[in-house]
């Protein structure tokens, strides 16, 4: 029995729960109980159709709108990568801020010729505050090796930059809130290729609600500004080492950004 419960902790720490988020399970299957009446005041007086109502004041703007604002006029005002990341340090409009270790913003230089965009931060880049430092980003670090690339010629970051708890999926208010930062940090790396890195990436950059299946190995053109830049989606590395039998896909991806890389270096050439 107790080797059992061991084992399925390394399970628990192998899929990336590391943290408790209550103390009591919840059923969350189960329909929400409705709360008790509250209680009925005696001799209340009945309310006259015809009695005039108060106006009721304006209402402010949704919460969620508010952030996504502020996100917006932040990244907008940033004219470097280090301006960026000192509005995203003050940036209190995403909750997991408050659950992160630390801020993970972005690896490399601007100017860049490729970018790879994630997903979000793991526990070892929550730690090391850099992404694409565990084992998906040692297979990372390979893909790029196996066709020329390093991780000293390309950027690499993530569309939320903090950590979400136990490694679950950013909820689609915290991938608003940080999406402003990120594409204004593709506009400020100024790529010659995006490439986004499964699917909450390929499906937030590219507007798409497609699987990574069906948008994997296509060419897009990602809208920075008034700039087209070409873009592509591939497998997650994580997704990868889950699936190893997939690591085929992901190679004829590689070879197409290669060739890509190839035809925008040479058109380079020939115009200078």
């Amino acid at each position: 029995m107790p080797d059992d419960l061991v084992q399925l902790l390394r399970w628990y720490a192998d899929m990336g729960v590391d943290i408790a988020l209550d103390v009591t399970p919840h059923d969350r299957t189960r329909e929400p109980v409705a709360p008790p009446p509250g209680p009925v005041r005696e001799n209340a007086e009945p309310i006259s159709n015809n009695a005039p109502r108060p106006r009721a004041p304006p209402l402010p703007a949704a919460p969620a709108e508010a952030v996504q604002q502020d996100a917006r006029e932040a990244a907008a005002s940033a004219r470097t990568l280090a301006e960026l990341r000192d509005h995203l340090l003050a940036f209190e409009g995403c909750g997991l801020k408050a659950t992160a270790t630390q801020l993970v913003f972005g690896s490399g230089e601007a100017g860049a010729e490729v970018m790879f965009v994630g997903e979000a931060p793991g526990a070892d880049e929550d730690r090391q505050g850099v992404p694409f430092v565990g084992r998906a980003g040692q297979l990372l670090d390979k893909m790029l090796a196996s066709i020329g690339l390093d991780r000293g010629k390309v950027y690499i970051a993530n569309v939320v930059p903090w950590r979400p708890p136990g490694n679950r999926t950013p909820t689609p208010i915290e991938t608003a809130a940080c999406l402003p930062f990120t594409r204004r940090q593709i506009e400020l790396v100024a790529p010659k290729i995006l490439v986004c890195l499964g699917a909450p990436s390929a499906q937030t950059l590219l507007n798409s609600k497609e699987a990574i299946t069906r948008l994997r190995g296509r060419w897009f053109d990602y809208a920075a500004g008034d700039v087209a830049i070409r873009a592509i989606a591939m497998l997650h590395p994580a997704y990868l080492l889950r699936r190893p039998a997939d690591k085929r896909l992901a190679w004829r991806d590689l070879r197409l950004l290669a060739k890509e890389i190839a035809r925008l270096r040479a058109a380079s050439e020939n115009s200078a």
